[in-house]
């Protein structure tokens, strides 16, 4: 997508503000609240917009710990581990990787204590699951 194309204006306006309305992002990506609601359609079409999601802070947020956890799956387990993964509530979003580990997950739970047992009892007990590495988030710097 060409950075300066009409669905990358849209695309960054949204991205700066989910909240924005069509109104709001016409005006900040140069163009008319139409032609705003035919992009975002189309890039939720396409996919490139996948859902719509609250940056949270987590030391601001209380009664709940964030980690993001690198897990690695041995390869012939990946698309069952994978499934696995997805269904469990605590992870809030799953990513492939091409860094240190071969998937990326934010996981949440109510203090660390929980997030812990989350990735012993559940993560790390899904067949095909080697590792799982987490970081666990303090504050949001931007």
């Amino acid at each position: 997508m060409d950075a300066t194309s009409t669905a990358a204006r849209v695309l960054q306006a949204l991205e700066e503000d989910a909240q924005a309305s069509y109104a709001d992002i016409a005006e900040r990506a140069g163009v008319s609240k139409p032609t705003v609601r035919k992009y975002i359609q189309q890039l939720e079409d396409d996919g490139v917009i996948v859902g719509y999601s609250a940056d949270v802070d987590p030391k601001k947020l209380s009664g709940q710990s964030i980690a993001l956890v690198g897990i690695d799956v041995a390869s012939e387990r990946y698309v069952e581990a994978t499934r696995a993964l997805t269904e469990l509530d605590a992870v809030e979003s799953l990513y492939t990787s091409s860094g240190d580990h071969m998937l990326m997950a934010e996981v949440r739970a109510p203090d660390g204590n929980a997030l812990g047992e989350v990735i012993a009892q559940e993560i790390l007990a899904i067949d095909g699951v080697t590792a799982a590495h987490p970081s666990f988030l303090q504050e949001r710097l931007k």
